[in-house]
C-alpha cells in the first residue's frame, strides 16, 4: 500500500512539473468563435476513404421528402427547440459549433492525459496489467502511453473521416434541404451553409466517436455517452437539424465506426505487451551480438512498454515492409563512436542552462499529459481552426496526422526492440535525467520520429506553417538529448524515419481526391 501511495505521489509531482505546460496549451482552445468555413467541400463524398472500400459501403435509407407533412412537422419542432433553447443548450451550441471534429479531438486528448498513468508495483514487486474486460479495476484500462495514444488518435480520426465522407456522399445523393432553407423563418443559432441537411454531419461524427472512444476508454463510457448526446443534439437546439437528420447521422456514424473498430480488433495490438519469454529473448539477442542490452531502470524493474507494438498493422505501408524501412544499426555499445554519443549527452544535459530546461519541460509529455502524439494533435487543432476547415476536411487532416503518428510509433517501436540500445543513464549512472525516464530502449527517439512525421504531413497540408512546424520538430527532438534520455543518433535516425512516414502520408493525401 505504501508503494502504491508513493507512486501516486510521484505521478502527481511529475504532472505538476511536466504537465502544466500542456494544460496551459489546451486552455487556449477553450473559447472559440463559431466555425464559418469558406469552402464546404461539397464534393467530399467522392474522396478516397481509409477503411471503407466505397463511401456507400454502409447503406443509408432515403429521407422523407422536404415537402412531406411528417418532415415539415420535424422542421416546426426544430424551430420551436431553437426558440426555447435554455442556457445549458446554448452553452453546448457555443462549444460544439466551433467545430465538432476539433472538439472530439480535444476530448480525446483529455482522455489520453487522464489515463497516461503507469501502474504502481504490487507488494511482490511485480506490476499489474490494465484489463480491458475489467476497466474499472486498478490499474484502470487503458494505460494511455505514447503508442496506445498514437493508435487511439489514429483510429478515432479515421472513423470520423470515413464517416463524414460517407455523410457528404449521402448529402449529395439525397439533396434534402436543411431546416432554415426549408423554412426561411428559422433563424439558426449557428452559421448557415448550403449543404443538404440529411444526414447531420455532427451526428455522424458523434456516432463514430461513440463506437471508437467507448472501445478505447471503456471506463469513461458515461462521459462519452454524455458528449455524444450533446454533440448530436446541439444542431437541433440551434435550429439547424431535425430529428431524422440526427438519427440518420448517428446510425451512419456508428455503423462506420464499427467497421473501423473491426480493423482495430485484428491489428495485433492485443499482443503488443508480449511475454516474459519474449522480453528475455530480446535481451538475449543483443547479448549474442556482443552488445549491452537495454534494461528497465525503474525500481522495481518494470516490464518493457509494448515491445511488440512494432508488429501492429500500420495504415500507410504494408506490415511486411517494416524490416525494409528499418534504419542501419547504431554504433556498437563497445565502440568509440558510441562513447562519443555518450559524451554528447553529458555535455548537452545541463540543468543550469535555463533555455535548455525550458525546452526539456515544454516537450516532456510524460505522466498525466496527452503524450507526444497529443502535442502534435494540439498543433493540428490550432491550424485547422485558423484555416476554418470544413468538418470533413478537418476530419481528413486529423486522419492523415493520426495515421502518421501511429505508423511512426510502429516503426519506432520496431527499431527500439530490434536493437535494444540502453539509455545514457544505464551506460553512465552519473548522467542525471532532467525529465522522466521512459521505460523502453533508446534508439530511435520516439519524440523525434513522431514530431518529424507530424511536421512533414502538416507542412504539406499547411505550407505556410512549414518553417514553424519544422522548428517545433527540431526542438522536440533535441529536447530529449538536453533531458539526458537520448543520444544525438537517436534523434537523427528518428528524423529520417519520421520524414519517411510523413512522406507516405503526403502520397496518400495527393491521391485521395481532396486536393
Amino acid at each position: 500500500m505504501k508503494k502504491h501511495l508513493v507512486t501516486i505521489f510521484i505521478a502527481v509531482l511529475t504532472l505538476i512539473a511536466f504537465g502544466s505546460c500542456n494544460k496551459d496549451i489546451q486552455e487556449n482552445l477553450s473559447d472559440l468563435a463559431q466555425l464559418t468555413p469558406s469552402n464546404q467541400d461539397v464534393n467530399a463524398g467522392s474522396w478516397k476513404t481509409v477503411v471503407l472500400v466505397t463511401a456507400d459501403e454502409v447503406a443509408l435509407a432515403a429521407p422523407t421528402a422536404a415537402t412531406d407533412p411528417a418532415y415539415l412537422a420535424e422542421v416546426a419542432a426544430t424551430k420551436q427547440a431553437a426558440a426555447g433553447a435554455n442556457a445549458t443548450q446554448k452553452k453546448a451550441i457555443s462549444y460544439w459549433s466551433a467545430g465538432s471534429i476539433l472538439r472530439w479531438n480535444e476530448i480525446l486528448r483529455e482522455l489520453v492525459a487522464k489515463h497516461n498513468l503507469a501502474p504502481a508495483p504490487k507488494d511482490d514487486n511485480t506490476y499489474p496489467i490494465p484489463d480491458a474486460n475489467n476497466p474499472f479495476n486498478y490499474p484502470q484500462f487503458p494505460f494511455a502511453n505514447p503508442p496506445y495514444a498514437a493508435r487511439a488518435y489514429a483510429y478515432a480520426a479515421v472513423a470520423q473521416y470515413d464517416a463524414l465522407v460517407a455523410a457528404w456522399y449521402y448529402k449529395n445523393k439525397y439533396q434534402r434541404n436543411s431546416t432554415y432553407n426549408t423554412d426561411p423563418s428559422i433563424v439558426p443559432l449557428v452559421p448557415k451553409n448550403n449543404l443538404p441537411g440529411y444526414p447531420c454531419e455532427d451526428a455522424v461524427a458523434a456516432g463514430a466517436a461513440y463506437v471508437m472512444l467507448r472501445a478505447l476508454f471503456p471506463a469513461d463510457t458515461s462521459l462519452i455517452n454524455e458528449k455524444v448526446a450533446e454533440a448530436a443534439q446541439y444542431k437541433k437546439w440551434a435550429g439547424a437539424a431535425t430529428d431524422s437528420d440526427i438519427s440518420a447521422g448517428l446510425a451512419l456514424g456508428k455503423a462506420i465506426g464499427q467497421k473501423v473498430l473491426n480493423r482495430a480488433k485484428t491489428d495485433k495490438m492485443k499482443n503488443a505487451i508480449g511475454t516474459q519469454a519474449i522480453w528475455d529473448s530480446l535481451r538475449q539477442s543483443a547479448v549474442t551480438r556482443g552488445e549491452t542490452p537495454w534494461l528497465s531502470q525503474d525500481v522495481p524493474s518494470r516490464p518493457p512498454m509494448l515491445p511488440l507494438f512494432g508488429q501492429v498493422k500500420p495504415f500507410l505501408f504494408p506490415a511486411a515492409d517494416i524490416a525494409a524501412i528499418r534504419p542501419p544499426a547504431p554504433p556498437s555499445t563497445n565502440s568509440a563512436e558510441f562513447q562519443a554519443q555518450l559524451e554528447s549527452v553529458r555535455k548537452e544535459s545541463d540543468p543550469n542552462d535555463r533555455d535548455k530546461m525550458r525546452i526539456v519541460h515544454f516537450w516532456a509529455d510524460g505522466t498525466g499529459t496527452y503524450t507526444p502524439p497529443g502535442h502534435w494533435n494540439y498543433f493540428t487543432a490550432e491550424l485547422v481552426y485558423k484555416a476554418q476547415q470544413s468538418e470533413v476536411r478537418a476530419a481528413r487532416t486529423f486522419a492523415l496526422l493520426g495515421m502518421s503518428m501511429m505508423d511512426a510509433g510502429i516503426t519506432c517501436w520496431d527499431i527500439k526492440y530490434f536493437y535494444m540500445v540502453p539509455r545514457p543513464t544505464q551506460m553512465d549512472p552519473k548522467i542525471k535525467t532532467l525529465t522522466g525516464l521512459p521505460n523502453f530502449p533508446a534508439y530511435t527517439s520516439g519524440h523525434s520520429t513522431f514530431s518529424w512525421a507530424g511536421a512533414t504531413i502538416l507542412s504539406h497540408i499547411f505550407p505556410s506553417a512549414k518553417n514553424d512546424l519544422e522548428s517545433k520538430a527540431s526542438e522536440a527532438s533535441i529536447s530529449r538529448v538536453y533531458g539526458g534520455i537520448h543520444y544525438p543518433m537517436d534523434c537523427d535516425a528518428g528524423k529520417v524515419s519520421g520524414v519517411r512516414i510523413g512522406n507516405l502520408a503526403i502520397a496518400r493525401a495527393q491521391s485521395d481526391g481532396a486536393e
